[in-house]
């Protein structure tokens, strides 16, 4: 991808999660497609991360880190040009997905966010914004990243800055792909690979290695 004028295209690493029977510590209504008799604003599944049994990944390695971390979840990426994420192992149609994000260690010039639709490693929708002040909404397929909100990551001053926390919220509705900033709408875009799929949370680094990002309170929420 691409953001201002400086190519930006960091390397895809896995670091989705296993799923357990049951969510210790979370609420979940659909696990295999049931959101459909929820009303609307319902939650289907939350997590404030507060048990580090409820269905998240924990990896550790030279490369990335996803694991609990004191009643966060956290995910620290180590080379340049590299990103990580984890998933809970459920499915999805339409949802709303939030988070509440933060940088704690690292380089300003990162990413990080939410994604749905997530079919595997090489095929999943992305919602991210940078620490320096970029957002934007991305499909990975097949492999491929290419963003759909534009041409570049654009810089939005919904996004606060550096260590600064912000709520990150995806509108995966149909056709129609929305990405929120600390209740503001700053990107969208339209896509129709695929109609259900997976939530979780991304890092990543670009030219300069080394970030570390706390995720609090995950939420999947009926539209």
């Amino acid at each position: 991808m691409t953001r201002g004028r400086r190519a930006k295209m960091p390397a895809l690493r896995a670091a989705s999660a296993v799923p357990l029977m049951a969510l210790i510590g979370s609420v979940v209504l659909s696990a295999c497609g049931l959101e459909a008799s929820a009303g609307a604003g319902q939650v289907l599944f939350q997590d404030d991360f507060s048990r580090s049994l409820s269905g998240w990944d924990r990896h550790h390695d030279a490369v990335y880190e996803a694991d609990y971390h004191l009643d966060l979840y956290a995910i620290q990426v180590n080379p340049a040009n590299t990103d990580a994420w984890s998933t809970p192992g459920l499915n999805f149609g339409d949802v709303l997905v939030q988070v509440e994000a933060s940088k704690a260690e690292g380089t300003d010039d990162n990413l990080f966010g939410v994604i749905c639709r997530y079919q595997d490693p090489r095929n999943f929708y992305f919602f991210v914004i940078s620490s320096d002040g970029y957002a934007g909404i991305g499909v990975n397929k097949e492999g491929r990243r290419q963003l759909l909100s534009g041409e570049a990551l654009l810089p939005s001053t919904a996004v606060r800055q550096g260590q600064a926390g912000n709520v990150v919220r995806a509108d995966c509705l149909g056709y129609d792909l929305r990405l929120y900033i600390n209740g503001v709408l700053v990107a969208e875009a339209q896509a129709a690979e695929w109609p259900a799929g997976d939530v979780g949370m991304i890092a990543g680094t670009y030219d300069t290695p080394g970030v570390r990002i706390y995720f609090d309170n995950f939420s999947v929420v009926q539209p």
